[in-house]
């Protein structure tokens, strides 16, 4: 495809144009979904033999297709785990795809993989893990915890092998019963069998109970998935006495930490996560709460070289990458082709220092701990759980989940604030789930109040 000069700097003057609007307005609203009728009446007929050229495509996407998307970023965005890039990350993120930077190798990308690195070290070394770690930059948490798990297996395998013993007939991951879905998934395209925990009244996943699950499945186990925040409840598993039982048992440990283990960063919340730091792989997603834009997990492992043996992708036009010693993050995970999609935070981390960073999480754990106080306060609300990171569970005495959904349908048309219901042991609740710095107690309260 080829365009004149002129057309050129038009088409990428009228988009960024827009994407500076974008990524400055403070006051971007929180939109919401349009039907499959509507969408089909107001933007049909855009791929046309000709092209309708760049200021109609971006007037469509502006005025059409951006309001019919939620806006995640929305400070009232409360439901899931909404994100909150910086605007140094969202900026950055213009520069990788400007950039055309190939992320998978060192020989095509040495530079960003050096930065991403940069950022990789220094959340392995927050997280107790020791030198030699490190990892990649993953699409996102499902494909993070897949690669973990793939090179858990292979790592099994190759003990088998060497110590004469025998594959079993089903190769078996243990993790909590409120573990999130991607392990579950996970399993399911590994072919595995995923067996679920039961937790402690507390709701978290414990030592003995894990050492139980061990007894009873033995050798076919090839990994213990511990969970460093829970995506429904914010709630960490008790990482440490897992992690004594997984040594004791030369078990591999990984910890999905997509959303909460970015707690972590704060020095007062260290303690809830004592044990990462003997954890054989981690995840954790920097789209959610390290401010960056989708869609990025970083993966690190304690030995990253277990991780070369199961990944590495061997094609004899490959053989100049499989045949030397580079740092090659193709090699760490199951995508081959990546983008460099840990830059924008790495970007943001340099711009804006890890202080800044530490104090806009513990915002977010602060802010859940206020509003958890204000919810026991008033009569109709009760919290189902105390929150451990900032996720808030609470219920409105006497509602049924229609009665949830219509208060959440009118709250989004009312453009108040982004809050579905979500449930716990078959009851249906609300939750907050608080992530952005510009989230304040007045715009929980004001929501709070629409409850009334």
């Amino acid at each position: 495809m080829h365009a004149n000069s002129d057309e050129t700097h038009a088409t990428v003057d009228i988009v960024l144009d827009y994407a500076q609007r974008r990524a400055v307005y403070e006051n971007v609203p929180l939109d919401k979904p349009l039907t499959p009728r509507e969408l089909s009446r107001l933007a049909s007929g855009s791929i046309t033999r000709d092209g309708i050229g760049a200021r109609r495509a971006t007037a469509l996407f502006e005025n059409v297709l951006a309001p019919a998307c939620v806006t995640t970023d929305h400070p009232s965005y409360l439901s899931f785990i909404p994100s909150a890039p910086t605007k140094a990350a969202i900026a950055f993120d213009l520069v990788v795809s400007a950039s055309s930077v190939y992320g998978g190798s060192w020989m095509e990308g040495s530079g960003a993989v050096f930065a991403e690195n940069e950022v990789l070290h220094w959340l392995a070394a927050e997280f107790g893990l020791p030198a030699g770690a490190g990892g990649v930059f993953m699409q996102g948490g499902t494909i993070g915890n897949l690669s973990a798990l793939v090179t858990a297996r292979d790592a099994a395998r190759r003990r088998h092998r060497e110590s004469g013993v025998a594959d079993p007939a089903r190769w078996v991951v243990v993790c909590s019963a409120e573990a999130h879905s991607s392990i579950a998934s996970a399993a399911a395209v590994m072919d595995v069998d995923a067996v679920g925990v039961p937790v402690g009244d507390d709701g978290r996943l414990h030592g003995d109970a894990v050492a139980a699950a061990l007894d009873a499945h033995g050798d076919a186990v090839f990994a213990v998935v511990a969970t460093g925040g829970t995506t429904n409840f914010g709630i960490v598993d008790d990482i440490s006495s897992i992690a004594e039982v997984t040594r004791d048992r030369g078990v591999w440990l990984h910890i999905d930490g997509a959303y909460g283990l970015a707690a972590m960063l704060v020095p007062e919340m260290r303690a809830v996560f004592a044990g990462v730091e003997h954890a054989d792989s981690l995840i954790v997603d920097p789209h959610k709460w390290l401010f960056a834009p989708f869609d990025a997990c970083a993966l690190i492992y304690r030995e990253p070289d277990r991780a070369r043996l199961a990944h590495t992708q061997h094609a004899e036009y490959l053989d100049t990458l499989t045949g030397s010693a580079d740092w090659n993050p193709s090699d760490l995970g199951v995508q081959l082709t990546r983008r460099a999609r840990g830059l924008p935070l790495w970007f943001s981390l340099a711009t804006h220092g890890t202080e800044m960073y530490r104090a806009a999480i513990a915002h977010g754990i602060d802010l859940a701990r206020e509003i958890a106080d204000e919810i026991g306060r008033r009569p109709g609300l009760s919290l189902v759980r105390d929150p451990q990171l900032s996720v808030v569970v609470f219920r409105r005495e006497g509602w049924s989940l229609a009665d949830y959904a219509a208060w959440s349908d009118r709250l989004l048309d009312d453009q108040v604030g982004f809050v579905v219901p979500s449930s716990h042991r078959g009851e249906p609740v609300l939750r907050f789930a608080i992530v952005s710095p510009l989230t304040t107690m007045d715009t929980l309260t004001g929501i709070l109040d629409t409850l009334s």
